[in-house]
């Protein structure tokens, strides 16, 4: 455990550093989000309808942007394998990975989509639930994410086929989400919506790690 613990400081110490994969991503989301009101135009009533799928897809996406370099840096410099050689199981560091990942994106991006949210006129009521999906959500992704990185490291055109393998894990996250903050602008309970987006971050969480280490020993062999 306390290497485990470790490894996720040193991974959030050279994210603290480096910074550039969580403000690209930052950036993005908030850009995606501001450019629909331009698009679509200022009418309350559309981008309240709309702002739900547009904070959902943007999350989606900005949550991509680090997923090519997630593993690339140690692997490139020998790290990795010393890692592999530590006697840490290869499952905890994927789970390190997903931590910090989640840590320096996932979360940013939740405590920014409110701000966003309430600038595409979505009801206050529904704002809480929004939230509430995106905290799994974006764990799920991050879960979903890394495993992915981890099989397609050392794979040419990385980043093309990174979108490829992620989205269609990522659709129920999205459907899920959209339609708890849907319900809600209905007047209808988002429980049984939440109850199976959670379902999801299991499933992910049970998968993801052990998928994720089979790639990477796939991988240093």
């Amino acid at each position: 455990m306390s290497a485990f613990l470790l490894l996720i400081r040193r991974d959030l110490a050279i994210a603290y550093r480096q910074g550039t994969d969580t403000l690209a991503a930052l950036l993005f989301f908030v850009v995606t989000g501001s450019l629909f009101p331009l698009a679509l135009g200022p009418d309350p009533a559309t981008l309240m309808r709309l702002a739900p799928g547009i904070v959902w897809i943007g999350a989606l996406l900005a949550a991509l942007l680090p997923l090519e370099r997630l593993f690339a840096a140690d692997y490139e410099d020998g790290s990795l394998e010393q890692l592999a050689l530590s006697g840490l199981p290869l499952s905890a560091l994927v789970g390190a990975k997903i931590a910090v990942h989640w840590l320096t994106t996932g979360l940013p991006l939740v405590l920014i989509a409110g701000p966003l949210s309430i600038m595409l006129a979505i009801r206050s009521e529904a704002l809480g639930t929004l939230l509430a999906g995106l905290l799994m959500g974006t764990l799920a992704l991050s879960l979903f994410g890394t495993m992915a990185s981890a099989i397609l490291l050392g794979a040419r055109r990385g980043g093309v086929l990174m979108p490829l393998l992620v989205l269609p894990l990522a659709v129920p996250v999205l459907i899920f989400g959209t339609a708890a903050v849907d319900a809600v602008m209905w007047g209808l309970s988002p429980a049984a919506h939440l109850a199976l987006l959670l379902a999801v971050l299991l499933v992910a969480a049970l998968i993801a790690p052990r998928a994720g280490a089979a790639a990477l020993r796939a991988a240093l062999e």
